[in-house]
């Protein structure tokens, strides 16, 4: 099992463009990454989270984290100039939960869906779980 993986929603727009941006920004390959709707999300989260593709599910060092708490904590791990972004987790979880969600449940209209699950390119491959 990996230690720190990202699972998203390999159909939503905004979670594809985060991945993008994750990947751009880990420099030291910190993240793996796994749709949601794979295999190795089945085998590794709960039911709930592979039924729940309204948030992005992280797993770091084998702690799960949910919403705006796993991308605060995916920011806070990858430090340098995002590090800072962490300090949002000292705000009350409702709030920030609050604003992940009106943007969860908007996701599709705003930033698209795909036919199918984001399909990694060669160079990308070693850092994607299926």
């Amino acid at each position: 099992m990996k230690e720190n993986v990202i699972f998203f929603d390999g159909v939503c727009g905004l979670c594809n463009g985060f991945v993008d941006f994750v990947m751009k920004i880990d420099r030291q390959n910190v993240f793996f990454f796994a749709p949601l709707q794979g295999e190795y999300a089945q085998k590794t989260l709960t039911t709930a989270d592979t039924q729940n593709l309204n948030t992005i599910v992280v797993m770091i060092n084998g702690r799960t984290y949910r919403k705006s708490e796993a991308v605060l904590n995916v920011f806070g791990l990858i430090g340098g100039a995002w590090g800072p972004f962490s300090i949002l987790l000292t705000l009350p979880a409702p709030l920030r939960d609050k604003a992940y969600e009106l943007i969860a449940k908007n996701r599709y209209r705003l930033f698209g869906k795909r036919e199918i699950c984001r399909f990694p390119t060669p160079e990308e491959r070693s850092r994607f779980l299926v």
